[in-house]
């Protein structure tokens, strides 16, 4: 990874980056950003809240931002490594297929067999590990078969990427009061603060939302550094080992606070979108969870924007979430 500081990621840098995934060959959408009120969701906060739809982007989650910024600037052929919990690995499996490019996504044993499945299906390597060792089997990767890592959450290319989300809201909201956007190793919710608070909207308050048991960024921001923790969450996407050292850094910088859900808020909130008509994975659901649970400070009359980061949810999985 590039040594990169949160105060050498500039506007321009956003915006090039924001192009780049734009003009990218792996067809990035500008997904919808749709009015509460225009959905038949349960509305108890008196507020006017947009929600994003990234459940409905290319390869069913934001990840694909990232990673369309990653190939464009680094992709030079070769055999490439990563770590994921499923989001990454299916967006990066689907990048390599397309430029013909060979890869392995290391992926904690938590995480749902059917995106193993789902991954292997677009031609990459899966190895499954321990959350905690996930580190150890991208290293020995890249040791034995000299591979490139390619970082799911801790990357500039990856962040500057996602920071695209960011100036797609502003295009709808140009002055929004509240951003919500859910956190695991922080790549999302650092690339999205930092394109709302660079383009000028310094009154923008961002909140980061993480599950109860999976809090790295939360105790991060805690402990004034990046901290690693024993992470387990039905918001399997949100569990990464660590807080990325980029994230946390442009984290401090620009959002105002992290915070928490419990898994069994984060369910309900799975279910209650799934019956507005809105198929969204745990991980996806997590800020809409904070909003619905009042865990926002200071929302009354305020414009709020709620990211649904990521639809990647198999029917039985959604058997097992209330009705």
């Amino acid at each position: 990874m590039v040594d990169v500081s949160a105060d050498s990621i500039t506007l321009e840098m956003l915006r090039e980056a924001c192009v780049s995934v734009r003009c990218s060959p792996l067809d990035v959408i500008n997904t919808p950003m749709i009015p509460w009120s225009q959905t038949t969701l349960p509305l108890n906060n008196p507020c006017h809240i947009h929600i994003k739809l990234e459940n409905m982007q290319r390869t069913g989650s934001f990840k694909i931002r990232g990673v369309a910024n990653q190939f464009a600037r680094r992709l030079k052929g070769g055999y490439f490594v990563t770590m994921s919990a499923g989001n990454y690995g299916k967006s990066f499996a689907y990048a390599c297929k397309h430029y013909g490019a060979k890869g392995k996504v290391v992926m904690p044993e938590t995480a749902p067999t059917s995106r193993s499945v789902l991954i292997q299906s677009l031609g990459v390597e899966v190895e499954r590990a321990p959350t905690p060792r996930l580190m150890d089997a991208v290293n020995r990767s890249i040791r034995e078969h000299s591979m490139t890592f390619l970082h799911s959450f801790d990357d500039p290319d990856l962040i500057t990427g996602h920071a695209s989300l960011g100036f797609e809201i502003l295009e709808v909201v140009p002055s929004p009061d509240v951003v919500v956007v859910c956190c695991g190793g922080g790549g999302l919710l650092a690339g999205v603060a930092a394109a709302i608070k660079l383009s000028g909207c310094d009154n923008t308050k961002i909140y980061g939302v993480e599950p109860e048991g999976a809090c790295t960024m939360y105790k991060s921001f805690i402990e004034k550094k990046p901290v690693g923790m024993d992470a387990k969450s039905i918001a399997s996407g949100l569990a990464p080992p660590f807080a990325g050292s980029l994230p946390y850094e442009l984290c401090q910088k620009y959002v105002e606070n992290i915070v928490l859900v419990t898994d069994e808020e984060i369910k309900s909130a799975v279910s209650t979108l799934y019956r507005a008509g809105l198929v969204v994975e745990p991980s996806g659901a997590a800020a809409f969870a904070a909003v619905t649970n009042d865990r926002i400070p200071d929302t009354n009359g305020k414009n709020v924007v709620v990211i649904l980061s990521g639809g990647n949810i198999e029917k039985d999985e959604l058997s097992n979430f209330p009705d």
